[in-house]
């Protein structure tokens, strides 16, 4: 089972990831509760942080872009996931069915087979 390092390292690198964009939204600023623009005694309107066109698509490109990176691994984590516990079930049915036929050599008066190290983590007893 090479594939276990890899596997939980890119676990681990998913939720790493999921967190920081969590991290990253909860500390952002919040922008001011939308009530209308704000109006100075002269009847002038507040002045505005004003963000030049290229700056601004600049990084909409970048948070975008890391946006779906983002999607892209959650998506492999999910798939990573379903993998994971469909091979679970199938090594608790492996286990199950070498329990199963140790029983009938018992019964036959004939010497059980050892149940493999690896699946002795899936036994249900």
């Amino acid at each position: 089972m090479g594939t276990e390092g890899t596997v939980l390292g890119v676990v681990i690198a998913v939720i790493g990831t999921i967190g920081a964009v969590l991290v990253a939204r909860v500390s952002a600023p919040r922008p001011a509760p939308a009530s209308g623009p704000a109006v100075l005694d002269d009847d002038r309107t507040a002045p505005a942080l004003e963000v030049s066109p290229e700056i601004f698509s600049h990084f909409s490109t970048r948070i975008a872009s890391l946006e779906d990176k983002v999607d892209h691994l959650t998506r492999a984590f999910e798939a990573q996931t379903v993998r994971a516990t469909t091979l679970e079930r199938l090594l608790r049915q492996a286990m199950r069915i070498i329990r199963s036929a140790n029983k009938r050599l018992r019964g036959a008066g004939l010497e059980p087979e050892p149940v493999p190290r690896e699946l002795v983590p899936f036994s249900i007893e």
